[in-house]
């Protein structure tokens, strides 16, 4: 049987996460309709022998890195369209289905799922921020920030080979335009946010520094404005609380922001991560 989609998994000490998201994906799928790729990269921990079982290809490498990843997975790939999926986001086989379907449509050269947020133990503060800065960002989100990706032959040929850049969704989505890249509302990704604030101001610094190198790349990305974040006071669509909560840690993020200007590694966020509950707490 020939495979109706590929997918790329990139693991660096994931072995907590990736059991419990590569069963997740298959519990539905038949034999062979998946090509599964995991990519092992600098792992200190069981991460390969946690991904291995039957349908998933364990490719290891002891360099870090998530876009040297991310293009050995690619260079492994039997098909089109392909994912490329983030070791501890929560994928069916039946949104998969339906990123392939998306995919193989003419005219579409990309498309994404739409992220579900799993708040399970974050803590007040952060689903306050996270609650405000989810609205502000969705009118305009679309590969970026949802955990999985999926290119056609057509888009694969625009995106890749992918650059060393921190933000690899943020990339392949300034590949693309209007209707070539297309939110797929059939499907779904289960992402977990930080837990907590000194997790979520490390993911941020991160992000920022993955615009700036874009934006020298010249793909800057859809800045957000603080009228947006009025609007949603005026329409009740977040409290005043929200708000407060949202701008204090927007100053922290801006200040490590300034004091960190090295480049961030490729490193297991801890503080966002599910955990498989046969691995314990």
């Amino acid at each position: 049987m020939k495979p109706v989609i590929s997918v790329v998994i990139p693991a660096h000490n994931e072995e907590a996460v990736v059991a419990a998201g590569l069963d997740l994906l298959l519990a539905g799928a038949g034999p062979g309709e998946f090509d599964v790729v995991v990519v092992a990269n600098g792992c200190s921990d069981g991460t390969a022998a946690a991904a291995a079982r039957p349908g998933v290809r364990v490719l290891e490498t002891p360099v870090a890195g998530k876009a040297g990843a991310l293009r050995l997975g690619d260079a492994a790939c039997r098909t089109f369209p392909r994912a490329y999926v983030d070791a501890d986001v929560r994928l069916d086989a039946a949104s998969l289905r339906a990123l392939a379907e998306t995919a193989s449509r003419p005219g579409v050269l990309a498309c994404a799922p739409v992220p579900e947020w799993d708040l399970d133990g974050t803590g007040p503060v952060v689903r306050r921020v996270h609650r405000v800065h989810d609205r502000l960002i969705a009118p305009t989100r679309a590969l970026a920030g949802v955990g999985v990706y999926v290119l056609a032959e057509k888009g694969h040929e625009r995106a890749f080979p992918l650059p060393d850049v921190i933000s690899d969704d943020g990339w392949v989505d300034g590949c693309f335009t209007g209707s070539e890249r297309v939110v797929v509302t059939a499907a779904r990704s289960v992402v977990r946010p930080p837990r907590t604030v000194r997790a979520h101001l490390r993911r941020r610094v991160r992000v920022r520094q993955g615009n700036r190198e874009l934006a020298a790349l010249g793909r800057p990305g859809r800045p957000l404005r603080l009228g947006a974040l009025g609007r949603l006071l005026a329409s009740r669509t977040v409290g005043p609380l929200d708000a407060a909560c949202y701008l204090a840690v927007l100053v922290l993020d801006r200040l490590l922001t300034r004091l960190r200007r090295g480049s961030a590694g490729w490193g297991t966020d801890a503080g966002s991560r599910h955990r498989d509950p046969a691995a314990g707490s």
